[in-house]
């Protein structure tokens, strides 16, 4: 194994890029203007139904599911249009999103969700950790449909805290206690139906198992817009698109510090936009995912064509993540101009798989991002995570460009471990400066990386093409 700790290399090394028509190699910005082309917001007939119309009560006590339904599903026979929250506090339990229709959440309207657990049966198809299931139903949840929205400046809150939800990921930090129960048993046996290759319509979970729910997951649909909410403490990810397509996520706080609180994950989805939003959260702030070992291999769909722009990260295990449910692979990621600031940030690029995971990970533009403040490592490439090198599926990790990265304070500039036989191929960094780093590099199997004008600690340092 050759591992390098403050060492450079000198070799050139031509970037694996698309082509245009005419056979020329397009650039970053030519790639995600190309991207958002594809990417159109749903629109909606001008039709307006109220949910209070339909029996919501928004005294903050009333139970508003069956309200919420009957005002969706009206939306949606008449051929679609917008069902608006007013102002006021409505406790509900799962909401099921149709096709065609837009949840308008007024300022000054929060949408509670039950913290019984009942509230979101029955089970339906889902995805935890990367595994698909049939389990509670997130708390927003839509399958197979297309033209979907949540719109507006209200409030949706999960409500998990330490006595409810959280507690069941075993952790004491969380609200568990010796003696109660919690997910361990029921991952453990979902892990091993799926690389049993047990059918899914077997594995039902749900009513008396302690797998926590996403907040948002529109699985298997299209055309979607997240716009101007605030979504607080999900029981565990929190926006989650699942084999999904023409996604658009904008101008949305995301706050949660409960276990597994990440921000939003696309998951073996095409064609992402996650823009101009806020994060704070007790996980990953963008995590993107394609699916867990043999089940992800099983499906076998990448997420691709996902751009991360404008966007304000503050506490989380990584701003911008890849995996580590990888299994399916990962291409074509653009994060450009985000801000990430918080010594609760632990990383600003990280990407976590193994050979357990398998999986490519490819083309992946980081570029004009600031990180004022970070805890750990600025960029992190990890092999190792978890399981570590102990499966058949040896990881792909190559095409990866950094550029115009400023970034101040962590443990390491970069920290990089891959394995010998798939080392990370085609990684450069381009006028790059971090500043006030403990350990600059470490890195182990990295094949001819190219740095020009990279700067850690003051000191510059070039390879030549």
């Amino acid at each position: 194994m050759k591992k390098y700790v403050l060492s450079l290399f000198v070799i050139t090394l031509m970037l694996a890029l698309p082509f245009s028509a005419q056979g020329e190699a397009l650039s970053a910005s030519e790639k995600i203007t190309a991207v958002k082309e594809q990417i159109q917001p749903p629109s909606f007939p001008n039709r307006t139904f109220n949910v209070k119309r339909y029996g919501a009560a928004g005294n903050g006590k009333s139970d508003s599911t069956a309200a919420f339904k009957k005002a969706i599903e009206a939306a949606n026979k008449a051929g679609g249009g917008r069902v608006v929250v007013p102002p006021g506090t409505y406790v509900t339990g799962a909401i099921y999103l149709k096709s065609n229709v837009n949840l308008h959440i007024m300022k000054k309207a929060t949408i509670k969700f039950s913290q019984n657990p009942e509230k979101y049966l029955p089970a339906v198809l889902t995805r935890w950790e990367g595994v698909e299931l049939y389990n509670y139903s997130p708390l927003i949840y839509a399958y197979n449909e297309k033209n979907i929205a949540i719109t507006g400046e209200g409030t949706l809150d999960g409500q998990g805290d330490n006595e409810h939800w959280w507690p069941w990921k075993g952790k004491k930090e969380f609200g568990w206690k010796e003696g109660e129960p919690n997910q361990q048993q029921d991952r453990d046996l979902l892990f091993k139906m799926a690389e049993e290759k047990v059918p899914v319509k077997e594995r039902v979970f749900g009513k008396g198992h302690y797998l926590r729910p996403s907040f948002i997951q529109p699985y298997h649909s299209k055309n979607i817009m997240i716009k101007g909410v605030t979504i607080l403490n999900s029981p565990m990810w929190q926006i989650n698109p699942v084999l999904s397509e023409n996604i658009l996520i904008d101008d949305v706080k995301i706050i949660g510090h409960g276990p597994n609180n990440d921000g939003v994950d696309p998951e073996s989805s095409k064609n992402v936009l996650i823009k101009d939003s806020y994060f704070d959260n007790g996980d990953d702030c963008i995590a993107i995912k394609s699916g867990r070992n043999a089940d992800g291999r099983r499906i076998n769909v990448p997420s691709e064509n996902i751009i991360i722009e404008g966007n304000e990260m503050k506490d989380g295990h990584g701003g911008v993540v890849i995996g580590s449910e990888i299994s399916g692979s990962v291409r074509n990621v653009f994060a450009q101009h985000n801000v990430m600031d918080s010594p609760n940030l632990d990383r600003a690029l990280r990407i976590k798989t193994n050979s357990v995971r398998g999986g490519t990970i490819e083309d992946i533009d980081f570029s004009n991002n600031t990180v004022k403040s970070v805890g750990s490592e600025v960029i992190q490439i990890d092999m190792y995570y978890e399981e570590g090198d102990t499966g058949n599926f040896t990881p792909v990790v190559r095409n990866i460009n950094i550029e115009n990265l400023q970034s101040n304070g962590g443990k390491y500039g970069l920290w990089i471990r891959a394995y010998e036989r798939s080392p990370v191929t085609n990684l450069t960094i381009r006028h790059s400066n971090f500043q006030h780093v403990a350990t600059p590099l470490l890195m182990e199997n990295v094949k001819n990386p190219v740095f020009e004008e990279l700067c850690i600690n003051g000191s510059c340092m070039n390879t030549n093409r």
